[in-house]
């Protein structure tokens, strides 16, 4: 009985020793990220509107970088960093590996991509680097192949955590990312440590602030709310799957055309981004747009922002750029609720957020941590609405979603006739066909 007692602290003292380790790395890594995009993008893009012109150039150097640094052989496999967040997460099934270079990599090319205007988010980048730091750990202390999966969901949560200040959300975001129907809960304790030492390490120890978004007026529970809630999250979740589309057709049709050309798909992409700049006659949906992001829950925004940056988004990451969707999903969902606040009568705020959390649930997948994420982004107000938005967007989204290497460990519901193990990439294939 004691021996037994002795190995179940010893691991979970070292599951708590990786889990720091993991979460200082990244949570400083992080700090690194948000500090430099902001001064990238708020400092120098917003005064200076001519480097939008670059970025068909910095689409060539992002290229440049994917193709003759990006591809690493591990275990007599190919490893394409290009892959973005769908090679750690089939990094998380054993199928392939994380480089260790592949988060200096997406940092740079998230920078490239702010700098020039091309719409991204953030936390692509935050879990890639991530998923470098557990591979790191994973190659200075030998871990075996089964805790390396574990690594890696720490990973993930110690970047989505230090990212948004969102700590629990981060816990459980790791562990629900890889998989529908399927939580690993014996990460759950390096998750929540790595996710909260990133969290605090990137807000106490750095002194980064979070962006706010204030959620003014939750409205009484009544029936006729409830039901105004459910119509407006199958909305949503219509939404997250038009941009998921969109997005992975974008990025399969200029593979296809440019014969897997890194440096062409970006250049041809950023070109397009110029045009729509033009067309639109402002930089509202370059960059991250969280001016207009903050903007939606408090005041009017154009009603057609959504739809904006919805093709804004969609060009820039399906041709080639890196950077996050969760941020352009929350400006897609609060800035849609916003303009259907013409036609609802429910407060602005909380439309707006209704429409942040149930189409980023939408896209992820993740309706337990798209959960979480509204009670820690809007201290628990409304707790039982954002419940139901993200259970209802979660099924009437269907098996679509940002990350192709998506396993279904469970399909949505028995209604989707969809067979367990396969992916996100292997249904639409099958669709197809």
């Amino acid at each position: 009985m004691l021996l037994k007692y002795k190995n179940f602290f010893s691991v979970l003292g070292l599951w708590i020793f990786f889990g720091c380790i993991i979460g200082i790395t990244v949570g400083s890594a992080t700090t690194f990220l948000l500090e430099a995009n902001d001064y990238l993008g708020d400092d120098i893009r917003l005064k200076r509107d001519w480097l939008i012109f670059l970025l068909p150039f910095g689409g060539i150097i992002i290229g440049y970088i994917y193709m003759n640094y990006g591809k690493v052989f591990l275990n007599n496999a190919l490893n394409d960093t290009a892959q973005l967040n769908n090679l750690v997460i089939e990094a998380v099934h054993g199928k392939n590996e994380v480089p260790r270079r592949m988060g200096p990599i997406v940092y740079l090319g998230t920078f490239i991509t702010v700098l020039f205007g091309g719409s991204t988010g953030r936390e692509g980048a935050a879990v890639q680097m991530g998923g470098s730091v557990a591979a790191t750990v994973h190659k200075i202390f030998k871990v075996s192949k089964f805790d390396n999966k574990i690594l890696l969901m720490s990973g993930i949560s110690a970047g989505f955590g230090s990212a948004f200040g969102a700590p629990i959300t981060g816990a459980v975001f790791g562990m629900e990312m890889t998989a529908l129907g399927k939580l690993k809960f014996e990460a759950l304790v390096p998750c929540l440590t790595a996710s909260f030492s990133g969290h605090y390490v990137t807000t106490a120890a750095w002194g980064h602030k979070h962006e706010e978004f204030i959620l003014q007026t939750v409205p009484e529970k009544s029936i006729i709310t409830f039901l105004t809630v459910i119509l407006l999250s199958v909305v949503f979740s219509l939404i997250s799957i038009f941009y998921c589309q969109l997005r992975h057709g974008i990025q399969n049709f200029s593979e296809k055309f440019f014969k897997k050309n890194h440096m062409k798909r970006a250049f041809f992409g950023g070109i397009i981004i110029v045009v729509l700049t033009m067309i639109v006659g402002s930089q509202d949906y370059n960059g991250r747009g969280l001016q207009m992001l903050e903007q939606s829950f408090h005041e009017e925004v154009p009603p057609f922002a959504f739809l904006a940056k919805l093709i804004f988004t969609a060009v820039t990451l399906g041709s080639g750029f890196v950077g996050g969707e969760a941020i352009p999903l929350f400006f897609i969902g609060a800035t849609l609720g916003n303009a259907l606040h013409e036609f609802i009568d429910l407060p602005m705020s909380f439309l707006s957020a209704l429409g942040l959390i149930a189409v980023f649930c939408g896209g992820a997948n993740t309706p337990i941590a798209a959960f979480l994420l509204a009670m820690e982004m809007f201290d628990g107000k409304g707790l039982e609405y954002f419940f139901v938005a993200c259970l209802v967007s979660y099924l009437f989204s269907g098996h679509h979603g940002l990350w192709p290497s998506q396993k279904i460990h469970e399909p949505k519901s028995r209604l989707y006739s969809i067979p367990r193990g396969e992916t996100m990439e292997d249904v639409e294939k099958k669709k197809k066909s």
